[in-house]
């Protein structure tokens, strides 16, 4: 017997009418490239980011490490502002 399954996807956010982000060009390489590394202080969060941080040094990459004040509210505008301006790049934690 199979069973037809429907989906929902509840956003936190409550937008009602969601912009439509194209997603940005891949980067043709990590050589040179400075990437922003977000902690959002969640639990054990620095320890994946250690890690990423040796794999982006092993492929050339500069590492900037950031962290946001509470992972209960979205980064500060200055904090963002300061990512976007020094970095090409940002991978953010979400581990716990």
């Amino acid at each position: 017997m199979l069973l037809a399954v429907a989906h929902v996807i509840l956003d936190p956010t409550s937008e009602q009418n969601l912009p439509i982000r194209e997603p940005l060009a891949r980067l043709p390489a990590l050589e040179g490239v400075t990437v922003a590394l977000l902690d959002i202080s969640k639990p054990r969060g620095d320890v994946f980011l250690n890690r990423i941080e040796e794999r982006l040094n092993e492929n050339g990459a500069q590492v900037k490490r950031f962290a946001k004040p509470t992972f209960t509210k979205p980064a500060p505008v200055d904090l963002r502002h300061q990512i976007a301006s020094e970095c090409g790049a940002v991978i953010e934690a979400l581990a716990d």
